[in-house]
C-alpha cells in the first residue's frame, strides 16, 4: 500500500513518528517521507538518525493551514499524529489545546482535500471515548471532524479514517519512563494515583503496524480500535520495582480510573473483527460503504447490545509475571 508513495507525518518528530518512519524505511519502500513539525531541534536530531535520501524535514505548525498545504504538495498519504496530549496541561491551557487538536485537525483536512491526498489517518486516543477531560474532548471533536471530512471531500478522491488506541509503552510523558526515572534516582516510593486504575497497553511497534494495516483496510469514515491487553498500574509498578513501596496520591484533574475505547452508547455502530473493532460513522456518508467487509477480505459482525470495550472489563490483562517477561528494554530488571 505504501510502496512508492509520498507520505507526510504531522508531529513526525514524536515517538510515533520516529517509529513509523523507521518501519517505513525498512519495510515499505516509500518514495518520500515528509516530517512536518514545529521543533527545529527535534528535526535536526531526527535527521542525524534517519539520514536517508527519501527523508524531507518541513518546519511548520498544524495551526498554519497555508504551510500545511505547501508541505502536502505531491503527497499521497498523510498520518496526522500532531497533538497537545498532556491531560493536566490541557486542563490549565484549554484554548491552546483546542487550537492545535481541533483547529489544527481541520487545517489538516482542508489541506489534504486541496492537495488531492489519497488517504488520511488521524491518530486518536482512548481518552476521546466518553471524555471527562479537555484533551479527550478535543480529540473526540477531532475524530468527528475527520469522519465528517469524507462528506466534505465529496466526489474527490481523499478518504479519511481514524485510529484509536491506548497508552503507548515508553512514549513521551507516559508512565513507564516516569517510573523508570524515579527508580534510577533511587526513589523511596512510586506514586500511583489509585489502586484500581487500569490502562490499555500497546507498544509503539504494534501501533505502527496497526496504522499501516489500516491504510489497506480503510474505506473512509471508520474509527479503528485494536484488541490489546490491559494492565493494572499497580502491577506495572510491581513488575518494574518489586521492592519499592507504592504511594497512592489520588486521581489527577481530568483522569479516569478506567479508559474506554468503544463506548456503550456506540454499540449499535460497532463491528467486531478478529483482531480489532470498527466504529462506523453515525452520519450518512455520500456514498454506499459496506463496513462489514474490508479490502483485506476480513469480515466483521455487530457486537452485542450494550457492549463496551474499556480497560477494566478487558478479557486480557497482563500479569506481573507477563510484564516482567515482556522486558524488552523498557522495564527495569
Amino acid at each position: 500500500m505504501l510502496d512508492g508513495k509520498d507520505i507526510l507525518i504531522t508531529g513526525g518528530t514524536g515517538s510515533f513518528g520516529k517509529a513509523f518512519t523507521k518501519t517505513l524505511l525498512e519495510t515499505q519502500n516509500p518514495h518520500r517521507i515528509v516530517i512536518y513539525s514545529r521543533d527545529e531541534l527535534k528535526q535536526f536530531e531526527m535527521s542525524q538518525v534517519f539520514n536517508d535520501s527519501r527523508m524531507r524535514y518541513f518546519i511548520g505548525d498544524v495551526r498554519d493551514k497555508h504551510r500545511l498545504s505547501m508541505a502536502m504538495r505531491g503527497v499521497n498519504c498523510v498520518i496526522h499524529a500532531a497533538a497537545l496530549k498532556q491531560v493536566p496541561a490541557a486542563e490549565y491551557n484549554p484554548m491552546e489545546c483546542i487550537k492545535t487538536n481541533i483547529m489544527g485537525g481541520q487545517n489538516v483536512i482542508d489541506a489534504s482535500i486541496e492537495n488531492g491526498i489519497e488517504k488520511v489517518i488521524a491518530l486518536s486516543t482512548d481518552k476521546a471515548a466518553n471524555p471527562i477531560n479537555l484533551y479527550g474532548a478535543t480529540k473526540l471533536a477531532s475524530d468527528k471532524l475527520f469522519v465528517a471530512a469524507n462528506n466534505i471531500a465529496g466526489g474527490l478522491q481523499t478518504r479519511f479514517s481514524v485510529v484509536r488506541y491506548g497508552n503507548v509503552v515508553c512514549s513521551r510523558g507516559s508512565v513507564v519512563p516516569f517510573f523508570q526515572k524515579l527508580i534510577e534516582e533511587r526513589a523511596c516510593e512510586l506514586p500511583v494515583t489509585d489502586e484500581r486504575m487500569t490502562r490499555f497497553w500497546i507498544t509503539l511497534e504494534q501501533g505502527v503496524q496497526f496504522v499501516i494495516k489500516n491504510f489497506h483496510r480503510m474505506q473512509g469514515g471508520e474509527i479503528f480500535v485494536p484488541k490489546i491487553p490491559s494492565v493494572k498500574i499497580i502491577d506495572l509498578a510491581k513488575a518494574m520495582a518489586p521492592d519499592v513501596p507504592l504511594k497512592f496520591i489520588g486521581i489527577r484533574p481530568g483522569e479516569k480510573i478506567h479508559e474506554v475505547m468503544c463506548p456503550k452508547d456506540a454499540y449499535h455502530h460497532t463491528l467486531e473483527f478478529d483482531d480489532h473493532f470498527v466504529i462506523c460513522p453515525t452520519i450518512n456518508l455520500n456514498r454506499p460503504i459496506l463496513f462489514t467487509q474490508n479490502s483485506l477480505c476480513e469480515h466483521g459482525q455487530a457486537v452485542p447490545e450494550d457492549f463496551e470495550y474499556h480497560s477494566g472489563n478487558n478479557d486480557h490483562f497482563l500479569s506481573v509475571n507477563e510484564l516482567i517477561e515482556l522486558n524488552q528494554g523498557w522495564l527495569v530488571s
